[in-house]
């Protein structure tokens, strides 16, 4: 079986972040041909194209572990019914310079969870969007719109209900069906 390394980003820069604590347990959930690896994005200066001559270090960084992936998960947030700034930053430098998109062509999945009931629909949207734009093929089912609750996952991330844990699962499976699918 072929071993794909696949990159995720997390939305949310807080440390503490429920979608850090999804995030780890799609690690632990994923098929034995994903090897994941998140790829930060905390530190990324604010993008302007000033910045398209000559990348500064952090940004050639990102750029380069973003190369180095054969696909990417994103997990989000939703602030403010969209994406999180942070994120979208992370996004635009992904993309940039002009005829360097790091997304082009690369298989992605959107998912997210939150407190609230309809989970991160809206910033999935907006996200799914983005990444049309810059050409990025997605994995469009199963979503992932996970309402949070207290105790859901762990710090380690295990997944404490088994229904949620199986239907993960399934979502990382289908996942690497994708990945191989859309990469040949």
């Amino acid at each position: 079986m072929s071993q794909f390394k696949v990159g995720y980003l997390v939305g949310s820069l807080a440390t503490a972040s429920i979608n850090r604590k999804l995030a780890k347990a799609l690690v632990k959930l994923a098929p034995a041909g994903l090897s994941l690896t998140e790829i930060p994005i905390r530190d990324l200066p604010l993008y302007s194209y000033d910045y398209d001559a000559d990348f500064p270090a952090v940004a050639k960084a990102f750029k380069a572990a973003l190369a180095a992936c054969d696909a990417l998960i994103f997990v989000t947030p939703e602030y403010n019914r969209s994406i999180p700034g942070g994120l979208k930053n992370a996004i635009d430098w992904g993309s940039r310079p002009y005829g360097t998109n790091s997304f082009t062509g690369k298989p992605t999945a959107v998912l997210g969870t939150s407190p609230g009931t309809i989970g991160t629909a809206l910033s999935q949207r907006d996200l799914r969007a983005v990444l049309n734009f810059c050409g990025a093929p997605q994995l469009l089912q199963p979503e992932v719109y996970l309402h949070f609750t207290p105790g859901l996952i762990d710090d380690e991330g295990e997944v404490t209900v088994d229904g949620t844990k199986q239907f993960l699962a399934k979502f990382m499976t289908t996942f690497e069906a994708f990945v191989v699918k859309t990469l040949g």
